[in-house]
C-alpha cells in the first residue's frame, strides 16, 4: 500500500544519536553520500524532515532523496538493481521483499533493531530465517461505518465485541432498496477483505513455508463466502459496482453503512468535514474460528552492492528509531507509526475516530500478509479466477479449488 505522509516540523524534537551508529558517533569519518528512494511525492516533506534528522546526527553523510511514481517504482528498481546500481536504501514492501533477498539484491539487516515491533509486520520482511528489511509503519484493516445511516435505521454501532453475525445482521437492516442504499460495500479486496476472513474461519492463504496453497481448505471458502454471500443476499451492491468507482469514494457518497477498509483511511475522511462528522471506525468483527487482522507495514532495504554499506544501514535503523517514528506519528498523516509508544500525534489528528481502541484490539490478533518469493504471479490466479466467484458465474468453492491447483504449481518452481 501507499502511505502518506506529510510531516509536522521538527522543533522540540530532540536529536537522539542513538539508532544512527552504534556508538553514538557520527557513522562516516569522511564524506559520504547515499541515495533513498520511494514512491510517493506525497512523502517528500516528511522524508525530508527525517533525513535532516539524521544528517543532524551525521553531519558527513549526505543522504540524497529520489522519487519514483509507484506506476514507474518497481520496474526502475528492477532495471537498476539488475545493474548493480540500485539505490543505497529503498522502500520495500512485503509482497517483494523474498524475491529480491533470494536474488541477492538487498542485504541482511540486524534483528536487534526491530525488537519491541510487532512480529505480525517484522516477520514480512525475513527470508529463510533472517531480516531484510527495516520496518516503520504499519496497516490494519477495520470496519468503517456511517452514524447517519445506523441511526436512521435503528441499529446499534458496531463494537470490538462484534461477530461476522452481527455484520450480515446489520447489513441487512441498514439496506434500503427505495434509497438505493446498501448496508455493506464487498468489492473484492484481500488485504483488508478476504484474507482476513479466510484465516479468521481456520483456513489461510499460503502455508507458513511457502509451498502450499491453502484456497481449498474449508476454513478458507467459508471465509470468501462471508463477502459472496453478501452480494448474494442483496445487503451489498453487485460486483460491477466497484469497477469505475473506488469503493473510499463509494462510502463516501452515503449510500452504505458499512465498508471494511484501512485505519488509514482517517487521513482521506478526515479531510472531508462532512464525512468525518458522520463516520466512524471499530475492529474488525471476530470470526468463526478466531480473532484475525492482516498487518502489513512499509520497510526500509539497504542495496547489498552500496559502496557505503554502514551509513545506509544506519539511516535506515533510524527511519525505524523512536525519533523518527514519533515525527511519523506527529503528521497526522496516513501512516500510522510501528513502534508502541510513538503514536499519539495520530490518534490526536483525528480526534472523533475510535482510531486508539481499535488499533490497541487489532495489534494483538495481527498476522502477516501472506507471501511466497512469487506472491504477484499466484495473486494473478487469485484475482482472476475470484472475479468468477464475486460476480456469482461459479460456486466459491469450485473458485478456490482451481486457484489451490494452479497456485500450487506456481509455488512448486519457487
Amino acid at each position: 500500500m501507499r502511505f502518506r505522509l506529510p510531516m509536522a516540523g521538527l522543533l522540540g524534537l530532540a536529536v537522539l544519536a542513538a539508532g544512527c551508529g552504534s556508538s553514538g558517533e557520527p557513522v562516516a569519518s569522511g564524506k559520504v553520500a547515499i541515495s533513498y528512494a520511494i514512491w510517493d511525492k506525497n512523502d517528500q516533506a516528511s522524508a525530508e524532515k527525517i533525513i535532516a534528522a539524521f544528517q543532524q546526527a551525521n553531519p558527513n553523510v549526505t543522504v540524497k532523496l529520489e522519487i519514483t511514481p509507484w506506476d514507474q517504482y518497481w520496474t526502475k528498481l528492477q532495471t537498476v538493481a539488475s545493474g548493480g546500481t540500485a539505490p543505497d536504501v529503498f522502500w520495500m514492501n512485503s509482497l517483494n521483499l523474498r524475491m529480491y533477498a533470494k536474488g541477492g539484491i538487498i542485504a541482511p539487516l540486524d534483528e536487534s533493531k526491530v525488537a519491541g515491533l510487532p512480529e505480525a509486520v517484522v516477520d514480512g520482511y525475513r527470508h529463510d530465517g533472517t531480516l531484510y528489511g527495516l520496518p516503520f509503519s504499519v496497516s490494519i484493516p477495520a470496519l468503517w461505518y456511517d452514524k447517519k445511516i445506523f441511526d436512521a435505521a435503528g441499529v446499534k454501532y458496531p463494537t470490538a465485541d462484534w461477530t461476522w453475525d452481527d455484520v450480515k445482521a446489520a447489513a441487512k437492516k441498514l439496506t434500503d432498496p427505495a434509497k438505493k442504499q446498501f448496508g455493506i460495500l464487498a468489492p473484492m479486496l484481500d488485504q483488508v477483505g478476504f484474507y482476513n476472513t479466510m484465516i479468521q474461519a481456520g483456513g489461510h492463504v499460503v502455508s507458513a513455508d511457502g509451498k502450499k496453497s491453502g484456497f481449498d481448505e474449508p476454513g478458507s471458502i467459508q471465509g470468501l463466502e462471508f463477502w459472496t454471500g453478501l452480494i448474494k443476499d442483496q445487503a451489498a451492491p453487485v460486483a460491477e459496482v466497484y469497477a469505475d468507482t473506488d469503493t473510499i469514494q463509494l462510502f463516501q457518497s452515503g449510500k452504505y453503512g458499512m465498508q471494511y477498509g484501512g485505519v488509514w483511511f482517517a487521513s482521506t475522511y478526515w479531510a472531508n468535514p462532512e464525512t468525518r462528522e458522520r463516520i466512524d471506525v471499530a475492529p474488525l468483527p471476530k470470526g468463526p474460528t478466531q480473532e484475525a487482522a492482516i498487518l502489513l507495514g512499509l520497510a526500509n532495504a539497504v542495496s547489498a552492492k552500496s559502496e557505503h554499506p554502514k551509513e545506509s544501514a544506519a539511516f535506515a535503523e533510524f527511519v525505524t528509531s523512536e525519533q523518527a517514528q514519533k515525527i511519523i506519528s506527529d503528521s497526522g498523516g496516513g501512516a500510522l507509526s510501528l513502534r508502541p509508544d510513538t503514536q499519539d500525534g495520530w490518534y490526536k489528528a483525528f480526534p472523533a475516530f475510535h482510531l486508539k481502541e481499535t488499533v490497541d484490539v487489532s495489534l494483538p490478533n495481527g498476522v502477516p500478509y501472506p507471501v511466497s518469493v512469487n506472491t504477484a504471479q499466484w495473486q494473478d490466479v487469485q484475482n482472476k479466477l475470484l472475479a468468477d466467484a464475486w460476480a456469482g458465474k461459479r460456486p466459491v468453492a469450485d473458485v478456490a479449488k482451481e486457484i489451490a491447483t494452479q497456485m500450487n504449481e506456481i509455488l512448486a518452481k519457487e
